[in-house]
Formats: C-alpha cells, sequence, structure tokens
C-alpha cells in the first residue's frame, strides 16, 4: 500500500486513464501466469486462510522502498542448497505473493468506484487551474500596464514624501544636536553674568533632551560633558556662596538659593554657608593681622604668610595694635552682618513661600510641599545653631588677638578705645545670639587687671610728684564749675540713653535706636573710629582771675568799697555756729553784706576751691569710672584704686598741713577717733615709710612694698612760717577745701559706683564713704587750729596778765590792758584774714572754724591766765569778770560767730571762786575739763584762807582723782 501511495504522489495529479497509460512495466503489476491464475483460484478464498498467510509474511517486506527482494532471499539461502526445500520454499513465497494480489485486487475492486470519482476531480480541477492560470496572465498583463501608466508614478512620489519626513526628522535632531554641542558656550556666557539658576536649568533640560537622543552614538560623549558642567558649576556656585560671608547680596544670593533648589541640594548649600562662614572668620582676621605685620616689618617677606595666627598676632606692635583691632573687628562685624541678613532672607523668603502654599493648596502638591517645609525646618535650625558657633568662632579670633599684646604699657585713651572696642563687641555678640560673651570678658579681664595695676601704680606715683611740687594756689575755675563737664565724665551722661555704650560713640549711633543690625544693616560700621569729642569741644570750665567776667570782678570790688562803709553794729546779726545760716526773720541787706564779709571772698563768685592736683585727680576717677563701666566684672579693682587715690590725697593733706604733735597732745580732740583710725589704716595700708628696701627681706614683704607710695612731702615753695601770710592760711584753705570738694564729689558718684559694685564687695564701699570719705571735713580743724595757735600771741597775754594785781582793794571800773592788747591781736588776725581772703575765697565754714579756734585758745588762754594768780582778791574777781566782759563785747563786734566759744568755760573758772569748801568738792567733780593746775589754783588761791589744811588735802585728793583717768 505505501508503495502505491508513493507511486501516486510521484506521478503527480493525471486522469486516471493517463495514469494507467503512464505505468512504467517496472512499476505495473505484474500479469499472472494462467498455471499461477489457476493456483490463485485453487487457493483457497477464506479471508481469514488469507489473511494468516498474508500475516505470515516477514515484517522486511514491508519495510521501504529501497528494500532489495531478490538480494535478501538470496542471502538467507543456506550453504547447502536443497532443491526441494527451495521449492517448498518457493510455494510458499509465491501463496503469499498470491495472497497479497489477491488481497490487493479485492482493495482495487473495492476502491475502484471512487477512485475513478476522485480522478473525474482532479480532472476537473486541472481544466479549472488552467482557467485560473489565463485569467491571470491577463491579469498581470493588464497590471503590467497599469503599473507603467500610472501606478508606479504616484507611489514613487509617496515614497518621496515618507522620504522627506524621515529626513526632515533627521534634520530636526542633528541641529538639536547641534545646538546640544554648542550649549557649552553659553553656558560659560550664563556663569559670567551669574545666572546660575538660567545654567542649571540649561543644563538638565540638555541632559533631557540628551537622554532622547541617546540611540546616537555622538550623544553619549556629550552626555558625560553635560555633566561635567554640571559640576563645574555646582563649583562656581559655591564659589558663589563663599562671597556670601563677607558681602551680603540680595539679588546675588537669591540666584544661588534658587541654583541650589534646581539641583536638589538645599540642606547640602545650608551645610556649605555654615564651613564657608567659618573659613571666612579664619582667613578675614588672618589677612587682617598678616597686613599690619607685614607693613610694620617694612619688607615682603613671606614667613609671615606660614605663622599660625596665634604666632602672628604676637607680632603685632603697639603703635598698630589699636587699627588692627579695629579693622578685625570690622572685618568680623561685616561676616556676622552677612549671616544676620541671611537669616533675614530665610525668614522674609520662608514667609513669602508659606503664603504662596496656603493660597495655592492643592492634594497634587502634597508630597512638594512637605518636602519643602522639611527644608525650610532644616534651614532655619541650621540657622540658629550656626548663631553661636559663628560668635564662638569671632570670641576666640578677637581673645587670642587681645592676649597676644602686653597692653600694660598703653596710653589710657588707647587702652579705653581697647575696652570700648571689645564692649561693642560684646554688645553685638549679646544681639547676634544672646551671649554674655564669657570668652571676650575673661580675656579683657585679665588684660585690665594687669594693665589696671601699672597704670595704678603710675598715677600713684605721678600724684606723689604733683603733691610735692603743688604749691597749693587756687585753680581758678567758674561757679558752676560740675565734673560732668569734664571730658572724662561725658559717658555718665551718655550711658543714660538705652542705645548708647559706656564710652565714646559715633555721631550716629547716639541718635538712632534699636538694634546694631538694625542700626547699620544699611551703611556703616559700628567700629569706624571716630574723632574724639575732645577734639571738637573744649571744657569751658576755667574763670579769668578767678572771677566770671571783667565785670563781675569790677562789681566785687566794688561792692567790698562799699561795705567797709558799713558800720561794725550792723554786722553783728547772729549767725548758728554749726550751720552758718543767718535765722529767716533777721535777713536783710545789710545782715547780707555782713555775712559776705564774714566769707571773706571779696563777693567773689563762690566758686570751688581746688587745685590743679585735685583737677588731676578727678580726671583720674573719671578715668577709672570709664573703665569700670565698660568692664564691670573688675568694678571691686577699680573703686579700690579709686579709694587709694582719694587717701593718698587726704593723707598728704593731713600731713602737709595738719600734723602737729604738740597741738594734737592738747586733748581739746582736734582730731576725732574716726579720724584718727582714717590716717592710721592710710599709713599702714598705703604709705612706704622705709627709705630703701632691705635685700635681707622676704618676697612677700618687697611684694608688700611695692604696693605702697613714699610717703609724700610738702614744697620747699610753700612757706608756712610766716605771719604775714596768717602761716600760710591761703595754701591751707586751697588744701583742705580742695580734700572736702573732692569727698562732694565722691558722694556725688556714689550711686554710680554703688551700682556696678558686686553685691559682696558693697560693705567695703559702705565702709570707704563712712569711714573715708565723711572724715575730708573733719580735717579741717586739725590745719587750721595750727593757724589759730599762731596767728595770736597768747604767750604774750600770760605775760601781760602775770602784771596785773588781782589783790586790789576796792572794785574797778576800768578793764586791764591784757584785754586791749588781746583785742587788737583779733584786729590783727582780722585784717590778716581780710588780706589772705584777697587771694583765695574763704568760706564761712573757714572763718567760723578760724573764729571758733582763736577764741577757744584765747579763753582757755584767759583761764591759764586766772590759774596763774598767786593772789586774789572778791575785788579782783569782779575785775576778771569785767575784763572779760570787756572782752566779750569787742570781740562780738568783730566776728559774726554766736554763741562765743568756750564762754561758760571762762565764766564757770571766775564764778568758782566765790564758791564754799563743800561746792567745791562736787564742782571739780563735774568739770573735768579744767586741768589740774587750774583746780589746784583754785584750791589754793580761793579757799586757801578760809580752810584748814585737811580740807585742803581732800580737795587737792579728789582733784587727784579727777586727773587720773585723763592719764
Amino acid at each position: 500500500m505505501q508503495k502505491i501511495k508513493s507511486l501516486m504522489t510521484r506521478q503527480g495529479l493525471r486522469s486516471p486513464q493517463e495514469s494507467v497509460n503512464d505505468l512504467s512495466p517496472i512499476e505495473n503489476f505484474r500479469t499472472l501466469t494462467k498455471e499461477e491464475l489457476r493456483e490463485l483460484h485453487e487457493e483457497p478464498t477464506d479471508p481469514q486462510a488469507q489473511q494468516e498467510i498474508i500475516n505470515s509474511i516477514e515484517e522486511v517486506y514491508f519495510s521501504n522502498d529501497s528494500f532489495d527482494i531478490v538480494k535478501y532471499e538470496l542471502e538467507r539461502l543456506p550453504p547447502v542448497l536443497s532443491l526441494q526445500e527451495l521449492e517448498e520454499y518457493r510455494d510458499k513465497l509465491i501463496q503469499q505473493q498470491a495472497a497479497v494480489s489477491k488481497k490487493v485486487a479485492d482493495l482495487i475492486l473495492e476502491k475502484q468506484p471512487a477512485y475513478v470519482e476522485e480522478l473525474e476531480r482532479v480532472t476537473s480541477l486541472q481544466n479549472g487551474l488552467q482557467l485560473a492560470a489565463v485569467i491571470c496572465t491577463n491579469g498581470r498583463r493588464h497590471l503590467n500596464i497599469a503599473k507603467e501608466g500610472f501606478t508606479q508614478t504616484s507611489l514613487g512620489l509617496l515614497a518621496n514624501q515618507r522620504k522627506r519626513q524621515l529626513l526632515i526628522g533627521l534634520l530636526k535632531s542633528l541641529r538639536t544636536i547641534k545646538t546640544l554641542q554648542r550649549t557649552d558656550v553659553r553656558l560659560s556666557e550664563m556663569l559670567e553674568e551669574e545666572d546660575y539658576p538660567g545654567a542649571i536649568q540649561l543644563c538638565l533640560e540638555c541632559q533631557k533632551a540628551a537622554s532622547t537622543f541617546k540611540h546616537y552614538s555622538c550623544i553619549s560623549e556629550l552626555n558625560s560633558k553635560l555633566q561635567d558642567t554640571l559640576e563645574q558649576i555646582e563649583e562656581q556656585l559655591d564659589v558663589a556662596l563663599s562671597k556670601i560671608c563677607k558681602n551680603f547680596d540680595i539679588n546675588h544670593y537669591t540666584k544661588v538659593q534658587q541654583a541650589y533648589r534646581l539641583l536638589g541640594k538645599t540642606q547640602t548649600a545650608m551645610d556649605q554657608l555654615h564651613m564657608h562662614f567659618t573659613q571666612a572668620i579664619h582667613n578675614t582676621v588672618f589677612q587682617v593681622v598678616l597686613g599690619y605685620v607685614e607693613l610694620c616689618a617694612g619688607n615682603t617677606d613671606t614667613k609671615f604668610q606660614k605663622l599660625q595666627y596665634k604666632d602672628l598676632c604676637t607680632h603685632i606692635t603697639s603703635d598698630s595694635y589699636i587699627p588692627c583691632l579695629a579693622d578685625l573687628c570690622k572685618a568680623l562685624w561685616e561676616v556676622m552682618l552677612s549671616y544676620y541678613r541671611t537669616m533675614q532672607w530665610h525668614e522674609n523668603h520662608d514667609q513669602d513661600e508659606a503664603a504662596v502654599v496656603s493660597s495655592v493648596s492643592d492634594g497634587n502638591n502634597v508630597i512638594g510641599t512637605e518636602e519643602n517645609s522639611f527644608d525650610r525646618n532644616y534651614v532655619k535650625k541650621k540657622l540658629e545653631h550656626g548663631l553661636s558657633r559663628i560668635w564662638q568662632d569671632v570670641q576666640l579670633k578677637v581673645k587670642t588677638y587681645l592676649l597676644g599684646t602686653d597692653l600694660s604699657n598703653f596710653k589710657y585713651d588707647d587702652f579705653i578705645f581697647v575696652l570700648d572696642v571689645i564692649s561693642r563687641l560684646m554688645q553685638v555678640g549679646e544681639e547676634f545670639c544672646g551671649s554674655k560673651s564669657e570668652v571676650l570678658q575673661e580675656s579683657i579681664r585679665k588684660q585690665s587687671v594687669n594693665y589696671f595695676k601699672t597704670y595704678h601704680r603710675t598715677r600713684l606715683e605721678e600724684l606723689r610728684m604733683f603733691l610735692e611740687n603743688e604749691t597749693w594756689e587756687l585753680c581758678p575755675v567758674k561757679s558752676s564749675f560740675n565734673i560732668l563737664q569734664l571730658h572724662e565724665f561725658k559717658f555718665l551722661e551718655q550711658s543714660r540713653s538705652p542705645s548708647v555704650s559706656p564710652s565714646k560713640q559715633p555721631a550716629s549711633a547716639v541718635c538712632s535706636t534699636g538694634t546694631l543690625f538694625q542700626q547699620y544693616c544699611a551703611a556703616g560700621n559700628p567700629f569706624e573710629i571716630q574723632a574724639d569729642s575732645k577734639d571738637d569741644e573744649t571744657e569751658d570750665v576755667l574763670a579769668s582771675n578767678g572771677y566770671e567776667s571783667d565785670e563781675q570782678e569790677k562789681s566785687a570790688y566794688q561792692e567790698y568799697d562799699s561795705d567797709s562803709d558799713v558800720p561794725e553794729e550792723l554786722k553783728r546779726d547772729y549767725v548758728d555756729e554749726q550751720t552758718g545760716d543767718a535765722p529767716i526773720k533777721s535777713v536783710s541787706r545789710e545782715t547780707l553784706r555782713s555775712r559776705k564779709r564774714s566769707d571773706y571772698n571779696l563777693n567773689k563768685v563762690n566758686a570751688p576751691i581746688l587745685t590743679n592736683t585735685t583737677l588731676n585727680v578727678i580726671r583720674l576717677v573719671g578715668k577709672y569710672m570709664q573703665m569700670m563701666n565698660i568692664l564691670k566684672p573688675i568694678a571691686f579693682d577699680v573703686i579700690h584704686f579709686m579709694s587709694q587715690l582719694f587717701d593718698y590725697y587726704l593723707y598728704a593733706v593731713y600731713t602737709f598741713f595738719g600734723r602737729n604733735d604738740m597741738f594734737e597732745s592738747t586733748g581739746l580732740g582736734l582730731s576725732s577717733s574716726r579720724l584718727r583710725t582714717t590716717l592710721n589704716r592710710i599709713q599702714e595700708s598705703l604709705i612706704d615709710l622705709e627709705v630703701s628696701a632691705d635685700p635681707s627681706g622676704t618676697l612677700t614683704a618687697a611684694e608688700e612694698r611695692k604696693e605702697k607710695v613714699p610717703n609724700p612731702h610738702l614744697s620747699h615753695l610753700v612757706v608756712l612760717t610766716s605771719g604775714n601770710s596768717l602761716y600760710g592760711l591761703a595754701e591751707r584753705v586751697v588744701a583742705t577745701e580742695s580734700l572736702v570738694f573732692l569727698a562732694e564729689q565722691f558722694e556725688f558718684l556714689q550711686p554710680h559706683l554703688d551700682a556696678v559694685m558686686p553685691a559682696a564687695k558693697k560693705p567695703f564701699l559702705q565702709q570707704f564713704y563712712s569711714q573715708t570719705v565723711s572724715t575730708a571735713s573733719e580735717l579741717r580743724k586739725p590745719v587750721y587750729w595750727i593757724v589759730a595757735a599762731k596767728a595770736i600771741d597768747y604767750e604774750q597775754m600770760l605775760l601781760l596778765m602775770a602784771n596785773v594785781k588781782w589783790d586790789v582793794k576796792e572794785i574797778m571800773s576800768q578793764h586791764n590792758v591784757y584785754v586791749d592788747a588781746l583785742l587788737k591781736e583779733f584786729e590783727e588776725f582780722n585784717r590778716r584774714l581780710n588780706d589772705v581772703s584777697k587771694r583765695v575765697r574763704i568760706p564761712l565754714p573757714v572763718s567760723n572754724i578760724l573764729w571758733e579756734h582763736c577764741i577757744r585758745l584765747a579763753n582757755r588762754t584767759l583761764v591759764e591766765g586766772y590759774a596763774n594768780v598767786k593772789k586774789c582778791s572778791n575785788e579782783g574777781r569782779a575785775l576778771m569778770q569785767l575784763d572779760f566782759q570787756q572782752f566779750l563785747m569787742k570781740l562780738e563786734k568783730l566776728t559774726d560767730i554766736r554763741p562765743i566759744p568756750d564762754k561758760e568755760f571762762v565764766e564757770t573758772y571766775i564764778k568758782a571762786y566765790y564758791l564754799t569748801e563743800n561746792d567745791m568738792e562736787s564742782w571739780i567733780k563735774e568739770h573735768r575739763e579744767y586741768s589740774t593746775k587750774q583746780l589746784t589754783n583754785l584750791v589754793n588761791i580761793c579757799l586757801g584762807t578760809y580752810i584748814n589744811k585737811k580740807a585742803r588735802q581732800k580737795l587737792l585728793a579728789a582733784i587727784d582723782d579727777t586727773d587720773r583717768p585723763k592719764r
């Protein structure tokens, strides 16, 4: 069957007849012979038997068409051939062949109608195909005719159009690629124009376009080039960001921030900005200091550039220290101002951005808004944290500069300027980040204490030199003089304004309000060196020749001349001894004139009495307070040194004019216990009484002596022994009253000192005022007592009294000569007092003390003269009273002091002559103010003739008991 099928396949589609005719002899079935047909017919027709015969055929016969049956059978022949076997085998094969043939014939006969039908269909199909071939041939011929006539031309146009579109797209791509290739030129131009946002935007767009054309081989190289350009832009952007640190520009910074936002590196930009600020501080201070060091060195040696900043600061000279400090602070101010303005920019920008977000709220932008909010919070916290960090760097740089030079030998004004600059810088720090500037305070405190010790030691030596060369002449100042008029105290008025710093201020700062950053945000610098106001203004405190003007001088003498015509009786108005004030009801023109006369001032204007040395001390106090006001941590040290200035001045005045052991031993209480305690304290703590240092002394003793000042000595030009000048009364008045004036100024300054003094040290200040300053006026008594003791010849009066006979027998109506002599002494004293007042105004308290001392000494001299009497009668006692009353009556015409000092001292002693024995004993016990000699005289002269020896001994014993506590 397979052979039949394969045969039909090879023959193709043919008609049945053609197929039969075309069969080759080999492929045709072999025609059976008659014998074979006979045999075939003789074979059983049993289908089952026939099928068994077919099944007995070997499988190899059905294998494939290339099977060689003959060869196969021949190869199967046994080595020894047997005819019978061969015939049997032949017969078997024949039977098998016959069975197959019959089977084939049966199948053919069975399928013959279908075969014929199929052949007919094939034939019909062949005819249809031939007809289709003819139709196709005709169609192709007609299509060729159409192609040549119309289609080829149209389709060519369409193909060309399509090709044109493709070429246009290619040209556009090529132009874009060409533009991308030339982008670097435009980027360079934009970077030169500092259009960083535009450059970054362009670069990003180029990168996006390059990714679109990445299929071109040339684009890969361009893409890497654009990435390099973007990195270069970031580098230039970082450089632009660093410029913000020294000179903030809103437009410039806005561009930089927009550029970083396009890059998505806002936080990175803030980190870089803080790094640049730190670097700017270091570079700025180094370049400023290096410039001054090289300028002072006078050469361009590069060795300074290799030094560390700390070492570089040690090469600054004293002359360039202040300009360098000012430039240093100005440069640092610019950096801090830039940081301040940066913060302002971000605050304003955040507010504007928040307003925009709130007005345009879209749910699609929630993620972007949250990201921007996170960036804003990060920037805000970073900037706030950077405040203290920036200020700490500034403090450390300035501290290194401050401690790099020894300021102990600087001039005062220069050092005050340094303090003022640092004070202003600390004010900047407080406004910048709320810092108390502990680092700066500690460094300037060290320099200040070191400087102030040296400065104060020098000033004390100068004060000693001034005092030893002082002639105690009056320094003419106006009556309206006030220490606030001195330049050294101008800061007290300026400090009342909260916007003004403690020392000299720039003119713009004095008038403006608000913080320094608000004042100088637009322009200017708080550390600009301003010309000192002392150069532009003059102190209008001095008067010409002690008078306000020539007219006042002329009227003063005219007034004095007119006073000389006033009767003496009109000058006897009562004046209180303690206050120096007259009763209100007795104030009249005559009384006023009398009071003017008692003031011994030639009606000069009541200008303060002070010397050049006093003025220098006051100026020193003002300078000390300036330093203390600027640097409060050293307030106690400064006030302590100020107290030493006053102590030394007080001690010098006492040493020059008030020390006299002979008069101090009179027991009149001229020096109060408080004054003596103060003087002893000053002598022990401040005065160096040794002539030279003991080489064998300890180091501690040497240090203690170093803190002391040698004892001052009065100038040899000051004469205190001349009676015509009342023993240097003019110099004594100037010295003592200048001390009182100085004490008054200290009293005026007490609230200011108390305000800056640390609470723990305030007891020192209170003790200084209560035990030292308040004792200045007490120095008047010992100083003027010496004048009073020498101005009147009390010894001559005692001699005259000794020549008087007191044992007269009758009442006398005429007083004794010694009274007139004593009054003449007082008149002469009054005259010389007037002469002295022509040189120096003698204040009323001073004249009162002088008169009080003279009268007190005169009265005590009278008592002493009465105590020297050997014999005395009752009439003599009456004469004593007469003499004393005459003395009082005449004396009251010379002075306004009421009551007369020690009047009761004399009257009580005279009246004691009339006491009995019993009264005398109690009187002696009650009156201990009299000396033993005076009391003994009373007992011997008054009671001697009336009492026995035992009673006299009893009274003398009572006198001894009274005198014992005095000893």
